[in-house]
């Protein structure tokens, strides 16, 4: 029998673990949106994403931390709006049109955080993600992914984000 004629079909255990072997790689990605601060470029999972806003009129509240900027009125829902850029310690800057928030939901907790651009939406697999180098520990990162272009994506805690914040 040549090589030509020859076909292989699985069947049985072996083919059942292979198809749950490529199913559940399927399952190990998660959308993240990219966005950019401070030449920076974070991304937060899609399942906390309620919507980016482009122009709203942020209420000062007074006697908060410089990061929080204050809040606003989202359909009823009260967020609190915080510049991620200040938060990271970083200095403050005038914002642009391409200035926006994002809305977050953390465990039913909204947050809005203002970042200097968004990028993307990438499917990112969790084996691809690294742990941040201890020494270089951000408060805010629960990981890190390097991409084929050679930038870094640094994964945002989002639950961090909200219990320290």
């Amino acid at each position: 029998m040549s090589a030509e004629n020859t076909q292989t079909t699985m069947t049985g255990p072996d083919y059942e673990a292979e198809k749950d072997l490529a199913s559940a790689s399927a399952e190990a990605t998660e959308r993240y949106l990219t966005f950019r601060t401070d030449n920076l470029v974070f991304g937060v999972s899609t399942n906390y994403i309620i919507e980016i806003i482009t122009n709203h009129v942020i209420t000062v509240m007074p006697m908060m931390p410089n990061y929080v900027k204050g809040i606003i009125n989202l359909r009823g829902q009260i967020v609190p709006i915080i510049d991620i850029r200040l938060r990271l310690g970083k200095p403050a800057i005038e914002y642009t049109n391409t200035t926006c928030v994002i809305v977050l939901n953390v465990d039913s907790v909204f947050i809005g955080i203002i970042v200097d651009a968004v990028e993307q939406v990438l499917d990112i697999d969790y084996s691809r993600i690294s742990s941040v180098p201890a020494n270089n520990r951000e408060e805010l990162v629960s990981g890190m992914i390097s991409m084929p272009d050679n930038k870094v994506v640094l994964l945002m805690d989002c639950e961090t984000l909200v219990n320290n914040s």
